[in-house]
């Protein structure tokens, strides 16, 4: 592993002292954890994201959720780490992310942005249920009166419930639950470490009976194995009935690290899918926008059937878009600037294509 590389220097992220766990118990048989102590814990989202915030909190690197698709696998290799079943057993923790991140936020140069969590691993893994770094991160944003969000597709999120509750007392808190179809088999396969998408819907019913909105990030949504018109209903229903506020439809998208697995993955469970993939995604990570657009018109249609209201950029996080942007879904693969992103940001028909998950 590269610890030497990252553990050095004034810029390193990690100090030297990491220590490595091998867990033998049913729940975390197969899985290590690299307890690291991390530099610095508030990251900067890239200027070429198109994210609606600035700042991001990852408490861990690595995910025991194990989704085939996760874009997230090629920030192993920057460890020398296997993208494949590395990324899914191999798993960093910040032991030191709540003392760090409350130290961070008192510092002079912090103003308070929001902070977005959930956007490259799950914070809510099982990592989490061993290693409790959540509640302390909560209880740092709460007592500086911090907005922030959280993604997740772990149900551990309710054990901070009391926490989220007095967070959101003194500063905007955005909950969202991803829940990209409710395909038994395919959830098995897909996301084979996650709880399955009616638990997670249960997370959606049980938060917003106890005051905190909560919207749902339909993701992925599967071309070919998940986006049947009635697939997206059932879906889209569900997701009303569990009293989401918002849905916001995201189609597959594959870059380096996550493509090479899910093809692998796609060729053993799927094979007669592989060339239509092939041809799907030959431009680039993105699936062609004339299907982005289809999927989310369907999706926009049958949430407005449900009565789920408008969908705004950001709401599934309870945050509006970045000021200096326009409050519109624009097309990731257009230039800033261009007629065709000028467009997108005009049309409330376009593909919500998300760079961070």
């Amino acid at each position: 592993m590269r610890w030497d590389n990252l553990g050095d220097g004034g810029s390193a992220l990690f100090g030297t002292d990491v220590v490595s766990r091998t867990i033998d118990t049913p729940e975390f048989r197969g899985i290590t954890f690299h307890e690291v102590r991390a530099r610095s814990i508030v990251n900067r989202v890239p200027g070429a994201s198109r994210m609606p915030f600035e700042w991001t909190v990852n408490p861990y690197r690595g995910c025991s959720h194990a989704c085939v698709y996760c874009f997230a696998r090629k920030t192993h290799s920057y460890l020398d780490l296997d993208t494949g079943l590395g990324f899914d057993s191999q798993i960093v923790v910040k032991v030191n992310a709540p003392e760090l991140l409350r130290r961070e936020l008192t510092a002079r140069r912090w103003r308070g942005d929001h902070i977005a969590m959930g956007t490259n691993v799950d914070c809510y893994q099982r990592a989490e249920g061993r290693y409790g770094l959540m509640p302390g991160i909560i209880t740092a944003l709460r007592d500086h009166a911090n907005p922030f969000s959280i993604l997740t597709k772990g149900t551990l999120i309710l054990r901070d419930l009391d926490l989220l509750r007095q967070a959101a007392e003194v500063t905007d808190v955005g909950i969202s639950v991803s829940v990209g179809f409710l395909d038994r088999e395919l959830w098995r396969t897909v996301e084979p470490g996650t709880p399955a998408p009616e638990r997670r819907l249960d997370v959606v019913r049980t938060l917003t009976a106890h005051g905190i909105p909560c919207g749902v990030l339909m993701a992925p949504v599967i071309p070919f194995l998940g986006d049947a018109p009635d697939q997206l209903r059932a879906t889209v229903r569900a997701v009303a009935e569990a009293g989401a506020g918002s849905v916001t439809p995201l189609v597959l998208h594959l870059r380096p690290g996550a493509r090479e697995w899910f093809m692998a993955w796609l060729g053993h469970h799927h094979p007669p899918l592989v060339r239509r993939y092939e041809r799907m995604y030959a431009d680039g990570a993105y699936a062609p926008k004339w299907y982005q657009r289809r999927i989310t018109r369907q999706v926009h249609e049958l949430a407005t059937e449900y009565g789920i209201g408008p969908y705004r950029p950001g709401e599934h996080r309870g945050i509006t878009a970045r000021p200096e942007e326009p409050a519109g879904l624009p097309d990731p693969t257009a230039s800033s600037g261009s007629p065709a992103s000028s467009a997108a940001a005009n049309s409330p028909s376009e593909p919500t294509q998300l760079t961070l998950l």
